[in-house]
């Protein structure tokens, strides 16, 4: 079951997010991660949707922040994370959250959605173009940070 995230599910997500960017190197942080992700909630700056099991237990989510397309004159939505519990990866938990993405950004009138991931990334480099997502090379990606 897929469902979409509230503030009250803060308890569910926070530990699946810390999970998630513990996965990224990063050193873990419940406090920090509560913090933030009841910040994104509150301020309705995300929007998250969760993956539950037969067992009623939330096994991964997926985290959507919301951008414009100036020339498009549409929103878009960044795909910025996508996490599933090690235990219940290739059971189509990743597959369900991404076609909820898809039905949600039919629902809020969006252009789509994107998102980036590393060249090294197998796993997810098969999956997106299973569910209909297309690999755009056409453009260079640079960023800049503090």
């Amino acid at each position: 079951m897929i469902r979409k995230a509230t503030i009250q599910d803060l308890d569910l997500i926070v530990p699946l997010f810390d999970d998630y960017r513990v996965f990224y190197n990063k050193e873990s942080d419940i406090v920090g991660a509560n913090d933030f992700i009841q910040q994104r909630l509150e301020h309705q700056e995300s929007t998250i949707f969760l993956a539950f099991n037969e067992e009623n237990q939330a096994v991964g989510f997926i985290q959507l922040y919301p951008l414009f397309s100036s020339t498009n004159m549409q929103r878009l939505w960044l795909l910025n994370d996508l996490y599933i519990e090690a235990d219940a990866r290739r059971k189509g938990f990743a597959k369900a959250l991404l076609n909820q993405a898809k039905q949600f950004s039919y629902e809020t009138g969006a252009r789509g959605f994107f998102l980036e991931t590393g060249a090294d990334n197998e796993e997810g480099n098969a999956l997106y173009p299973a569910v209909g997502m297309t690999l755009n090379d056409d453009h260079n990606f640079y960023y800049w940070n503090t």
